[in-house]
């Protein structure tokens, strides 16, 4: 048979693929562009085989009307093509930043049928539960109570996991990170923070870069940690 199935490789690019060994190198150039995108001029074609029994080769321009079946092409052998274009005439087809990107308007998404958002209403999930403004009401009041209970801990040391050492100087609500939870900002005795006490530009606190970290309240424990002294030991 002379129809056979190689893989064909380019740059970025590996396609199993159906070749006729009776086609001639230059034929295999016109029916590989749409797979690999490279004009026929700028394509040079190298053949690995799938065998040791077979020696690889590279086509050269002298070798445009050969018929591929001299070269005793294998089944499931390969087909590499490089592109011999200069760099910048290459299409670049995973830069994606000067691809326009299609934007759904809220109105448009809210008027869908097919939506997340639907689906939410259909089941009266989420806020749209008839019972969620008082659940929320419910759960606004608790961590109302849970911040003035944790509110005695400002300036108390502490220490958070991985044995990092510091002091409490924030207890509260950080919107920035989410608008549900209470978060513990934690100045450390060393910098294994993530930020200086701030967060997008908003400040909640001051300390030294990597000094600061926002925390979960489960997250940190309450005590009577000595300030870590980095020198101690030198």
């Amino acid at each position: 048979m002379d129809d056979i199935f190689v893989n064909v490789r380019s740059s970025g690019i590996s396609s199993d693929r159906k070749i006729n060994r009776q086609w001639t190198v230059s034929q295999l150039k016109t029916k590989l562009v749409p797979v690999v995108g490279i004009p026929e001029v700028y394509q040079i074609v190298k053949y690995e085989p799938a065998s040791v029994a077979s020696q690889p080769h590279t086509f050269s321009s002298e070798e445009e009307n050969t018929i591929l079946s001299l070269h005793n092409i294998e089944e499931l052998s390969t087909i590499i093509i490089e592109d011999t274009r200069p760099p910048h005439l290459r299409p670049n087809y995973e830069d994606l930043s000067e691809v326009e990107k299609y934007e759904m308007s809220q109105e448009e998404y809210e008027r869908r049928d097919d939506s997340v958002l639907a689906w939410k209403k259909r089941n009266r999930l989420g806020r749209f539960d008839p019972a969620y403004e008082e659940t929320m009401s419910s759960k606004k009041d608790s961590l109302e109570r849970e911040l003035k209970d944790l509110q005695v801990n400002i300036n108390a040391r502490c220490c958070a996991s991985g044995e990092r050492y510091g002091t409490i100087r924030y207890i509260g609500f950080v919107p920035e990170i989410s608008k549900s939870s209470l978060w513990i900002g934690v100045e450390f005795d060393e910098p294994v923070g993530k930020n200086d006490g701030s967060v997008q530009g908003k400040r909640y606190f001051t300390t030294r870069n990597k000094h600061g970290s926002f925390l979960k309240p489960t997250d940190v424990e309450v005590g009577d940690f000595p300030e870590e002294d980095i020198l101690a030991d030198l």
